[in-house]
């Protein structure tokens, strides 16, 4: 009868011991990996939407207009010289808009 109990009560806090386990993934999840696809969609589609003309600011620090777009990299003008340097497309970390330069002024 003892050896009834005890298996009983073993196999109750095997779903116990995983409970915390499933909390913790569900908070990491919420926290950390559903924001980071947010943020890579939103960076793809910025990407995406690139076009000649556009202000862009690079992960180097470099800021240009963009001159031309090839497959996967785009040719920037950068002042004050107008160097003309090529870029890959995963290193434009911001798009600047003409309202936005104008409101920062």
């Amino acid at each position: 009868m003892q050896l009834l109990l005890a298996v009983q009560a073993a196999g109750g806090m095997g779903w116990l011991s995983v409970a915390p386990l499933i909390f913790i993934f569900a908070i990491f999840y919420f926290l950390l990996i559903l924001p980071q696809q947010r943020r890579q969609k939103k960076w793809t589609a910025m990407l995406d939407s690139l076009k000649t003309g556009d202000k862009v600011t690079t992960s180097g620090g470099l800021r240009g207009t963009i001159m031309a777009i090839k497959d996967d990299s785009i040719h920037l003008r950068v002042p004050p010289n107008n160097l003309v340097v090529e870029v890959t497309k995963a290193s434009v970390t911001q798009v600047t808009t003409e309202e936005e330069t104008t409101k920062s002024k």
